[in-house]
Parts: structure tokens; sequence; C-alpha cells
């Protein structure tokens, strides 16, 4: 049983963004500290001991600026200012401060593939006539068919139905249509003119003047649209649903690469993170960050947006797909890897975030389901248990991997996503715009459980939550988990803790021959010099570890000294 070929290790003084794990706050749902039932800045800011007590390096905010709340935020009406619901520019001040106190970074979200329709230059649009400079600002067109009665191109919303809403002139005639690749409340920009860039530019330093670590770009592959907005014979759909996200499927036709879709991975998106890494650079050490949301095959184009003069961090949505079978996974690591190291950047690896149904509800299903976008009472339920089980092992075989990691919110705690959202109160425009037939993402946004006994279970000081909590939430609150040995929240503290300590992230990576087709083995050796086996057996047979392999953590019970099926072990291995 020995190493087989090695992907190198980083250097020993490598940036921090290259071996960080970072941690999704979605404000909505973290901590509600006014009791109306909505998550705000001041209660995130009170409950940042425990990301630091869990032991990760900077948190992510999911947006926080003034908007309509059409999509929970992501239609952003002001860039440069906090939505009342969420608090004031103070309010974010004091997080960023506090959070910089408990040696934790601050990672902002940026939207800017589209704003909200009530932001002040999309209403000086719709007052302004059509060739304006007011309406280049978004991308206008005129209709085709008698009297421009039909949309520009047959382009489809992400959301669902039509990508084209027409709207009514200021002397009250049908007028142009706008593009909107989400919901129709979201324009999109045109990234063609100079004005939208200079404003963006502009955004960027006021957040970076005011302190913050880096931003998480939303849509970053959608930005350019190709010339002339050529119709396009694919079906969009909604980001994350399938196992093959970022792929546009052609009706009986074999899946083609993202670029070939005229609204994503556009060449020319490329010019504008150029200039954005070069405005993040002229603020000097320590390094302030672009991660790139970018659902783009095949791998090859994806680490496009993380070469040297572009994005830090992008996330692998690829190894977020990957099925719980064993080649699979050993197949899409080295691929992985095999790509950054092309571009001599980190792979940045994550399991769950707000667009997707949680992992611990995922792996629930068997190896090879439709990854589903959302789950209603009515559908096809996972198995809980074996759910958690799996979504353990998968975390632990996702923290010893070399590179930089993100964790959305609650699934230190083991939580599943609620499959119990009655339709009425569902508030992602996803479950609208498809006429239901999605449940869309609310499921894996339901507010979380702190304090089993307590009122909404401690998210706020009233029972007001902004979506139900289930009942069995209690029994993954933070306060029946803390300081109880095997629980999840242990388990993440223990992995993270470990994780440090031997400089996984800045390791190097080889894998382990000798076991069967359902495990996957592998040796990270960090900087440390120490040698940490990692073996995840998702096969019936325990399987046991070499000769003088010494246990470190294990994210469940062994059989015997062997490790069970759907388990990760990690142990120093002389």
């Amino acid at each position: 049983m020995a190493p087989t070929s090695a992907h190198a290790p980083d250097r020993a003084d490598a940036p921090w963004w290259r071996h960080a794990v970072i941690y999704q706050v979605y404000p909505r749902s973290w901590a509600d500290s006014d009791g109306d039932g909505i998550g705000d800045l001041p209660g995130i800011t009170a409950r940042l001991d425990h990301l630091r007590d869990l032991g990760v390096d900077a948190l992510w905010l999911s947006p926080f600026y003034t908007s309509p709340q059409a999509d929970a935020g992501y239609d952003v009406a002001d860039y440069r200012d906090v939505d009342p619901t969420f608090g004031t520019l103070a309010d974010a001040d004091a997080l960023i401060t506090r959070a910089h106190e408990l040696g934790l970074r601050v990672i902002v979200d940026l939207v800017p593939n589209h704003s909200s329709d009530a932001h002040p230059w999309f209403r000086a649009a719709l007052a302004a006539p059509a060739g304006s400079p007011e309406r280049d600002r978004y991308l206008f067109r005129d209709g085709k068919g008698a009297g421009g009665d039909l949309p520009p191109n047959n382009w489809e919303s992400v959301f669902g139905g039509p990508a084209w809403t027409r709207v009514t002139e200021p002397d009250g005639t049908p007028g142009q249509w706008y593009l909107h690749l989400f919901d129709t409340r979201q324009p999109d920009f045109n990234w063609d003119k100079p004005q939208v860039r200079a404003e963006f530019e502009s955004v960027l330093r006021f957040w970076l003047d005011r302190g913050v670590d880096g931003f998480r770009v939303d849509v970053a592959h959608g930005l350019i649209k190709k010339a002339g907005l050529p119709d396009h014979r694919a079906r969009t759909h909604m980001l994350g649903d399938t196992e093959d996200a970022a792929v546009h499927v052609l009706d009986g036709e074999s899946p083609e690469p993202t670029h070939h879709t005229p609204y994503w991975d556009q060449d020319g998106v490329h010019d504008v993170y150029r200039s954005w890494r070069a405005l993040l650079d002229s603020y000097g050490s320590p390094d302030r960050i672009l991660c790139a949301e970018a659902w783009v095959e095949p791998q090859e184009r994806s680490v496009r947006y993380i070469r040297p003069d572009e994005m830090h961090q992008a996330f692998n949505f690829d190894f977020l797909g990957t099925p719980w079978v064993a080649e699979d996974l050993v197949a899409v690591i080295d691929r992985s890897l095999d790509a950054a190291d092309s571009v001599g950047a980190p792979s940045t690896w994550v399991l769950s975030n707000h667009d997707v149904v949680r992992h611990a509800t995922r792996l629930g299903y068997a190896p090879g389901t439709k990854r589903p976008n959302g789950i209603g009472a009515e559908d096809p339920q996972p198995d809980r248990e074996l759910g958690l089980r799996r979504a353990r092992a998968a975390t632990a075989l996702m923290l010893a991997l070399p590179g930089s990691a993100y964790l959305y919110q609650g699934e230190e705690l083991g939580l599943p996503d609620s499959t119990e959202v009655p339709d009425e109160l569902r508030e992602d425009p996803t479950f609208r715009r498809s006429g239901g037939t999605e449940k869309g993402r609310d499921g894996c946004r339901v507010p979380i459980p702190w304090s089993s006994a307590a009122p909404s279970l401690g998210f706020g000081p009233t029972h007001r939550t902004w979506l139900p909590q289930p009942a069995v939430y209690a029994s993954y609150a933070v306060d029946r988990q803390a300081g109880v040995e095997g629980s999840t929240l242990e388990l993440y503290r223990a992995l993270l803790r470990l994780r440090r300590e031997v400089s996984v992230g800045t390791g190097s990576l080889a894998f382990v021959e000798g076991y069967g087709p359902d495990v996957v083995a592998f040796v990270n050796e960090g900087v440390s010099r120490s040698r940490l086996l990692v073996v995840a057996n998702l096969g019936p047979e325990p399987v046991a570890l070499p000769e003088g392999a010494d246990l470190l953590v294990s994210s469940g019970p062994l059989t015997d000294g062997r490790v069970p099926m759907d388990t990760t072990v990690w142990a120093l291995w002389p």
C-alpha cells in the first residue's frame, strides 16, 4: 500500500486565501437581534464568537444592501448602503471591526450581472427614450414581429419563463424590451458600456475602504453577452439543479460547453476581472480577494477565472455535484487539482450553499439521483440518518484536500433542508416563475437553531421567523451539540483544528493504492512535514488502516478498528 503520483504542495508562506476555510452567512437566517423574524447585521455581530470557536478563517456575507428583496437581496437598489431590514452602515462597520478583532476576515457579496428594477439607473432608463444613454446602461432592445410584440430573442430566464419583459413607455404606449436572465425585477446591466464598469470599480473601492477583505462575485460568468444577442436552442436550467449544473442540454443532443450559450462564460468577461484584480492589488498586503461563482464547464474554462491576473478563487461546483461514488470522487479531485495547477491556483472546494439542497439532504438519496431544486412534503423524502452520516464523511474528505474550502451556515450542525415549507410561504421566485414545478431554494435558507428550548430556537427574541423552522431542527441546535463528543459541531471543530495543525491547505496530495474501488484514499503531506492519511470508505465492507497509522479523527464510529461504510478517517502515517 503506497502513494501514487502526487499533486505538488503550495509554498509554506502561501497567502491566506490559498488555504483558507470561509464560512457563508446568509443574513436573513443567521440571527435576528430585534425580533422581527428576519436576521440582521447586529445579530451576526453578536454571534461571531461561534465562528471563532469553530475555527474558520473568514466569513462571506450574502447581500445586505438596499433592496426590495424580490430575490432575497440579490436584486440591489443601492450598492453603497445597507437595507433597513438588516441594519445600517454603522452596523456593517461594527461587524467588520468585531470580526477583525476575532481574527476573522470579511468577504461581501457583489451582484454585478443585474440590479433591482428599483435601482435609480433603471428608473431613469424607464423614464428615458429608446437609444438614450440611460437605457444603454441596461440591455434594452426593440421587439420582433408586428409592432414589436415578440421578445428580441428566445432566451429563457434561469428562474423560468422568458428572459425579456416589455416596458410601457412614458407616453403610455408599448415599448422596448429589457433583458433579465433571472427575475423580471432583476434587469441585466450592459457591461459593454464604460459607465457600468466605472460604477462597479467605485463600488469595490467603497467597501474596500470600509475594511472588507474581498468579494464573492455573483453570476461571475454572466456579465458579457455575445454580440448581437443571437437565439439559443438550449433550455436554461436553474443553477445547481442537475449533476452538470453549468451544462445546457440541447434537445436530443449531447451536453455542450457553457460558453456555447451566448450569455454565459463569454471571453470578454475576463477583461473585467483583470481590471478588478489590479484594483484590489493596489490596496497592498494582506491580499484582498475575489471569488467567482461561475457555473462553467469544462474545468479547463472554469480555471480561466483564477489565472494569476484575475480572481483568486472560484467555487469548484464539479465537486459539489459529484455523486457519492468513490471512483467519481477520485476522478473529480484529480481533475480539479490538475486544472487548478495548470494556472497556478488553489482549488476551492464546496459542498453546500444558499442555492442548492444541503448536502446532508442530497446525500440521503441514492447516488445518481437527479439533484432537485428544492424538496416539498409531497416529494420523495431523503433518508435523514443516511444523509447525515454521508455528509459528515463528505465534509471530512473535503476538508482534507489541499486548497481552500467554503462552508455554508448550519452545515456544522448537520442541518438538513426543510422539506416542510408550505407552498404559500415560499419566497424563492423560482417557485412562482416555474409555476410551482420547482420548489426552489427556501428549504436550505431556513433560520438557524441556536437554543433548543428558546423562542424561534434562539434565532431571535420572539417566535417570529421569516420561514418556518421544522420541529426537528431543535435536535440540531448549537446548545444540543456544543461540548458533546461525537456531535457534528464537535466533528467540524476537530477537523478545522487539525487542518490548521497539519497544514492541510498547503499540502501535496497523492492517492494511495491497495484499496478497492469503493474507497477514496490519499496522503496529504503538509508543509509541517506531517503525512496525513485520509481514507473514505463508501462500500459495504469495512476496511483497515495500514500498519503504523495513528488515528486522529473519524466522521463516525469505527467497527473493530476498521473503517465502516460511509465513514472518513484522518490518521498520521509515518
